[in-house]
């Protein structure tokens, strides 16, 4: 690759294919709807919850080992065949008719999360360390990340359209294979460079796996290191628990919205969570986007990421009292800052945790964070649960964001006071 001196490094061909990418990537017109499409196929409440586990389960499963051969068969492949299970399992889910085919697409899906988490982060990562831009990693990934964003934002809109044409949920999963589709095609334009650079080297595979190994244990001998995996985890582990719980405190403003009625209730349903999803896609797109800027009010990268973690946690403890206090709107606006923070906090824990991990084993470090915070919904799914159910929604959200916010000792990473700092 050319030396950063004679390129842009927001106005080069890889750095639209990295957008494209996420843009593509986050297309996923079903996802606004899933549980409608699985309620629409006759599958009960117990098995859409298993249905989630067995995809939990089997990304846990193949987390670590996926990145582990990434780093060492190379990190293009592992992305390409990752690609290739989500357009399988997108076609099987369309074609499926019982809980056994769902199961299966289920669990080819997961490993396709698998083999993609943490993989194509590397490949960013090795990017601007080839050309000596490692000084803008947080503002390059959140620049990625944004075009994930408006991804999410536009599927949700043509989510809408799709469903008023089809007069169909279950559309949605064929149509997203076709962004997927041409997703594999930019990946494999993907230059050699940032495939694995020590498919290059002489010495055999073995020899390479028993280095990536050794240097990947190496990393739990630190505590400073644990402290990142686990900061990464808990509150992306805390975000993925909470964020479907978005749509109830959603209904409770949209479904009394005297609107729509001329329609059917499967496209007026449509309407409202396809606009709400929409403009708040738009907000984290942004969000992402400047995430440096916070980076930038901070004396050091780690502050700005415990900030980020208290500002989140609060948000949702302060919205679950504002539910219980019938205050509706205003918990919905607040419940809408947690995916705000954990878009503009997802930078900079990838900068963070680049700077930890050797470049030979990123893949693999990412992977490991991501499955730790695939645990951490694991253990936290069930409490909030329970949590709803004995207490109620506001309550029940109001206590889980307690618990993370006495967790924070635990995964602080800056050694400074931060309320002094800010």
């Amino acid at each position: 690759m050319k030396s950063s001196a004679v390129k842009d490094p927001f106005k080069n061909l890889q750095y639209y294919r990295f957008c494209a990418y996420g843009f593509l990537k986050n297309l996923r017109f079903f996802d606004a709807f899933l549980i409608l499409i699985f309620r629409e196929a006759g599958l009960s409440f117990l098995q859409i919850g298993s249905l989630y586990s067995l995809r939990e389960i089997f990304k846990n499963i193949f987390e670590i080992p996926s990145g582990i051969v990434a780093d060492t068969f190379g990190r293009k492949k592992a992305m390409l065949f990752s690609f290739g299970a989500y357009i399988f399992s997108f076609v099987v889910f369309y074609l499926g008719q019982s809980y056994v085919i769902f199961a299966l697409s289920m669990i080819v899906f997961g490993l396709a999360e698998a083999f993609r988490s943490g993989t194509h982060k590397a490949m960013i990562l090795k990017y601007l360390e080839l050309n000596n831009w490692t000084s803008l990693k947080t503002q390059f990934y959140g620049r990625t990340r944004s075009w994930s964003q408006l991804g999410s934002a536009l599927s949700s809109l043509l989510a809408v359209g799709i469903i008023f044409i089809t007069h169909q949920y279950r559309a949605l999963f064929l149509i997203s294979a076709i962004p997927y589709v041409l997703d594999f095609i930019n990946l494999a334009g993907y230059p050699e460079e940032l495939d694995a650079a020590q498919l290059r080297t002489k010495e055999g595979f073995w020899l390479r796996l028993k280095r990536n190994l050794k240097d990947y244990f190496t990393q739990f001998a630190s505590v400073p290191h644990v402290r990142a995996f686990f900061s990464a985890a808990s509150f992306g582990g805390f975000f993925k628990t909470l964020k479907d719980y978005l749509q109830p405190v959603l209904q409770t403003l949209v479904l009394q919205m005297p609107v729509f009625f001329a329609l059917s209730e499967k496209q007026r349903t449509a309407i409202l969570i396809g606009a709400s999803y929409f403009v708040l896609y738009l907000l984290t797109s942004y969000s992402a986007r400047n995430a440096f800027k916070l980076e930038a009010r901070f004396k050091n990268l780690a502050l700005a990421i415990d900030a980020a973690y208290l500002v989140g946690v609060l948000s949702v403890i302060f919205s679950g009292l504002s539910l219980m206090l019938k205050m509706s709107l205003l918990a919905a606006l607040l419940y809408a800052g947690l995916y705000l923070i954990r878009n503009i906090r997802r930078p900079l824990i990838v900068s963070y945790l680049s700077e930890l991990l050797p470049s030979n084993i990123m893949a693999s470090g990412l992977s490991t964070a991501s499955q730790l915070e695939t645990l951490v919904v694991v253990v936290a799914s069930p409490i909030l649960g329970a949590c709803v159910d004995f207490f109620g929604l506001g309550a029940g959200i109001a206590m889980l964001g307690s618990l993370f916010l006495l967790l924070f000792v635990f995964v602080r990473v800056s050694n400074s006071s931060i309320v002094k700092n800010i």
